[in-house]
């Protein structure tokens, strides 16, 4: 049984959306026990309350695309190690992505270069989400820091 590299590269790519995944969850938790503490303390001004609610907001968002690059990589790999048997599981996976998820008939049919593309670009938006969170925290950070 033959193994596409391609295929196999995309799902090793995608799998380092679970680093970005962890550095974000762990930023998420932070900013709800900040906030809560906040809250709890009467101590929060409102601009840190928002920036907290923005921090989890862009931290549930990452989650969402988190586990959408997760699916895909499994998916990815599982059909990189499909040989010959390709082109029927794929026809496989697009009766079952479409019973299962909903994905629309006219989306299957797709060649797996498309379908990596499409599974980069969430990787790509997970990436930025986690940028903007830490971007998003550094800046609260900074502007906590000259308060003070």
């Amino acid at each position: 049984m033959s193994v596409d590299p391609g295929l196999i590269l995309v799902a090793s790519l995608l799998r380092r959306g679970s680093s970005l995944n962890g550095l974000s969850s762990a930023l998420t938790v932070l900013a709800l026990a900040l906030g809560f503490y906040g809250v709890l303390m009467a101590s929060a001004t409102l601009a840190f309350s928002l920036s907290m609610a923005l921090l989890v907001l862009l931290g549930l968002v990452q989650k969402f695309y988190a586990m959408r690059v997760a699916l895909d990589a499994d998916l990815f790999e599982a059909m990189a190690n499909a040989g010959e048997a390709l082109p029927e599981k794929t026809r496989q996976l697009d009766d079952a992505l479409a019973t299962y998820v909903g994905v629309p008939e006219e989306m299957s049919g797709r060649t797996w270069s498309e379908r990596s593309r499409g599974a980069l670009k969430l990787l790509r938006r997970q990436v930025v989400l986690c940028a903007v969170q830490w971007l998003v925290a550094l800046l609260c950070l900074i502007t906590l820091t000259f308060q003070s």
